[in-house]
This record gives C-alpha cells, structure tokens and sequence, in this order.
C-alpha cells in the first residue's frame, strides 16, 4: 500500500515506528504518479500509545481503513501516495485544539516539501474533528495552489476562522467540501461552550462555511441523499440521533471523498452545490421534540456532570460524549 505514516511532534516531524528519515522518503516518494492523499485524525488519538495510536485503528491495513476506503489499496501505481498524519489528540479540549491550530505549521511544512519535489502533483487533505483544525491552519502557512481539495469531517473549528484561513492565498485556490451532520450537534455545542472563539458570537463549521470555494454537505438530510444518488453517488440513510464519526462510518460516504479528491473534474464543487440545499437544517433538529427538549438515546451517558448551555439545555463534559465504544470520545 503506498502509505506513509507520519508524526508530529512539538518540535520535529518523523516518521511512525522507522528510524529512517522523512525528508529521504519523501524525496523518493513525491516524484510516483497520482495525487497526494494527507489524512488527519481527531480528538484523543496518540501515535505512541498502542491503545490510542491512529496508525492501527484509523489508519491501519484494514479494508475498511482511511486508507483502502478512499482507494489506496497497491493495486495500481497511479492510486497516488496517503499520508497519514499522526499527533498527540490528548489533553483537554481547549488544549488539544490550541495544539491542533499550532499543528499547522507542521502540516504546511510536509505540504511544502512534496510541492519542492513535485510540483505538479495534486495535494488534497481529509480531516475528522480537531484535526480540521489543523487543515485550515496550514493555509495560513502555505502559497496559492499548494493544496487542491479540502474535506472536512464534522469539523471542531469556527467559522469565522475557517472563512478568514481560506481567504489567504492558499485557502483561496482550494476547494472544500465541509462535510456536517445534525447528528453532530451536540459535539458542536460542546465544542462551543468548552473552547472559547477568536470571534464572540462565533459557531462551529457544523453550521456553514462562508466561502465561494466552500460547500458544506449535511448528511443526514434527505435532499443530500437524494441528490448524491441520483450522480451515482448513493449513501446509507441516517441512523442514529447523535454520532460524531457518522461521517465516516456512513456506509457510501468514504466513495464520495474518494471520488471527489480523485475525480475533480468529474465531481466539481459546482455540480455539488446544484444538488444541495443552500444551508444546512438548524441546530437541534432532529434532536428537538419540542422547544427546549432534547431527547437522549437509553445508551447515552449523562451520567457526568453537565454544563448549562442556551435555555433548558445541558450538555455532558467533552469526556463522556461517547456513544461508539470503538471511537475516541470527541
């Protein structure tokens, strides 16, 4: 499988489990044909700890892997290069995604490398929950044309600051596909109430990017689905009342963000913007019964102490947000 496994650390980049160096590979790995695949992982992942490492779960040799899932499988030379790109998630939430905007520079700097080698290769980036945090950091960092396509996957960033870092010369010549689900809400909210905007007032990507070169793309939303299917792009309807990694667990979807950062002239931003509504649903929609309830799963854990947010709602702490044991909290 052509995949390399790279880590961020606070003062240096290396590769995962080799002594060999990184700018070497890739030297020798930026010249192969095919586009550039970088993935970025969320919230409570650790590349040195064996129960929270990135590289066995998310970014393993599984079929259902990041990896094998948006079509780098070794069968054909031309599948192009994944980077998976490890950092310590761990912490506190303010912390981590102080530590995920600070990853940016680290993330532009790999950017920057494969572009001194090859130039004409396409970059894209596929990141999950903090780690868009780290993907809209980058741009800030990097020069026009340096990353081609962008999905973001229930993002943990604000709005204000992802249309500021795609106004830079970077974020301006990418494309990006902003991928929300109200499954997602209540992460958003928390991520609201536990780590403070630049912006006050400031919400979530959940709610929309505003960009010309930004589309977001709600999921659980039955136009969504109807409109991927009828361009051969069917994915499974919703399911679940509240899930942060449906986004990549729905069945159907990972073909979508292989297609789109495979196939740009093929599934242009255009095209998708024809086929979905111009917002999102509101916050709560599928969650609220009537104003000011929420109905919670019988298998959510409230159980921890809550915070107060808006009017007759509580919210767990970001540590007990967990409805799939297999994932991280957040």
């Amino acid at each position: 499988m052509p995949l390399l496994r790279i880590n961020a650390t606070p003062s240096d980049l290396a590769l995962h489990d080799t002594s060999t160096g990184l700018r070497r590979r890739l030297r020798a790995l930026a010249a192969a044909p095919g586009p550039v695949v970088i993935m970025v992982h969320g919230y409570k992942y650790a590349p040195a700890s064996p129960d929270h490492c990135p590289h066995r779960k998310l970014f393993g040799e599984a079929e259902h892997s990041w990896p094998a899932a948006l079509g780098f499988k070794g069968v054909h030379p031309a599948e192009g290069l994944a980077i998976a790109f490890g950092w310590y998630a761990r912490g506190s939430l303010r912390s981590v995604h102080q530590r995920a905007a600070q990853l940016g520079t680290q993330l532009a700097h790999v950017i920057a490398r494969l572009k001194t080698h090859a130039p004409q290769r396409p970059v894209h980036i596929i990141a999950h929950s903090m780690g868009s945090e780290a993907a809209l950091s980058a741009l800030a960092h990097l020069p026009t044309g340096a990353v081609d396509r962008m999905v973001l996957l229930t993002g943990a960033s604000y709005a204000n600051r992802a249309s500021k870092l795609l106004e830079t010369p970077a974020g301006r010549s990418a494309r990006v596909l902003n991928v929300t689900s109200r499954e997602n809400d209540l992460f958003d909210a928390a991520f609201e109430r536990l780590v403070k905007p630049e912006h006050p007032g400031d919400h979530a990507i959940g709610r929309g990017i505003r960009a010309q070169n930004a589309v977001t793309l709600q999921l659980d939303c039955q136009q969504t689905i109807t409109g991927l299917h009828q361009i051969g792009l069917p994915i499974s309807p919703r399911s679940k009342r509240i899930c942060h990694w449906s986004a990549y667990k729905r069945p159907g979807v990972m073909q979508l963000y292989a297609r789109f950062l495979r196939d740009p002239e093929i599934l242009r931003l255009a095209q998708l913007k024809a086929i979905l509504p111009e917002t999102p649903a509101p916050r709560w929609s599928r969650l609220l019964q009537m104003p000011g309830q929420i109905r919670i799963p019988q298998d959510f854990d409230l159980s921890h102490r809550t915070h107060q947010v808006g009017s007759g709602v509580r919210l767990p702490n970001a540590t007990c947000l967990r409805s799939d044991k297999n994932e991280p909290a957040y």
